[in-house]
């Protein structure tokens, strides 16, 4: 999805059709996005410069052969209005909300043009079908989410303390990338000293020994814009199941 590189558009008034419709095809003379909801997510809208986090298939409606997928990869996190990805995406997804569900259908002067772009022959119209699972905004504070799902005993964890923690870290969905268990060697390390990445410490703190906790950590508190490819991609949000072994 990273080759989808050409410049954003200003977004249209657009009306969703009925949920089992399928995207009319633009008209060369209808250069803008189609679009149906096949299912309302809740919460805030995407608007410009969100962070949003999506899994995604991709293909060609002439045809019906997918030509990209995210299927078996972490999902696919872009800021909308840049020119991470073609113009057609960031006018058809602003509007969605999470959980949500969209098929839009790209005209090709808002996909590849005249281009023709590995399995996308030129001047093609491109269909999408997006789930929408995360937003972050930049007017909102990034924080860890923390879900506890076992309490555990003794003294709570704080900063300064040496830990040992077992976790297995996992992308929103649900892909494993890391797991301390499958090394049977938990992590150990100060908290509060920037050993780890800053959620990690914030979902650890508070925690006592043999407690156990999901915590899900925006891409800004984990690895930034930039992740660390080639095993965490570009704006990734994280979800981490801990287990505080012992607080040394």
């Amino acid at each position: 999805m990273t080759s989808l590189l050409l410049l954003a558009s200003l977004v249209p008034s657009l009306v969703a059709q009925s949920v089992e419709a399928v995207p009319p095809t633009p008209t060369a003379e209808n250069q803008t996005v189609a679009f149906v909801d096949t299912l309302l997510g809740k919460g805030a809208a995407i608007k410009n410069d969100d962070v949003v986090t999506v899994t995604y298939k991709g293909w060609l409606p002439t045809t019906g052969k997918v030509f990209d997928s995210s299927e078996d990869k972490p999902p696919f996190a872009f800021k909308v209005g840049s020119t991470d990805v073609i113009a057609g995406w960031n006018q058809g997804l602003v509007g969605m909300r999470v959980g949500g569900k969209r098929t839009i259908s790209v005209p090709p002067g808002l996909a590849y043009g005249s281009r023709s772009m590995a399995d996308i022959p030129a001047d093609s119209t491109l269909c999408f079908a997006v789930e929408l699972h995360r937003i972050d905004s930049a007017d909102v504070e990034a924080k860890a989410e923390i879900q506890n799902l076992a309490p555990g005993k003794g003294k709570a964890a704080a900063k300064g303390d040496v830990v040992d923690v077992h976790y297995t870290g996992m992308f929103l969905n649900g892909k494993k990338f890391d797991s301390s268990r499958e090394r049977n060697q938990p992590i150990r390390f100060e908290l509060g000293a920037a050993r780890v990445i800053a959620g990690f410490d914030q979902g650890v703190i508070g925690m006592m020994e043999g407690g156990k906790r999901r915590v899900t950590i925006p891409y800004s508190l984990a690895y930034g814009e930039a992740g660390r490819p080639p095993v965490i991609p570009r704006y990734a949000t994280l979800v981490f199941e801990l287990e505080l072994v012992k607080i040394r």
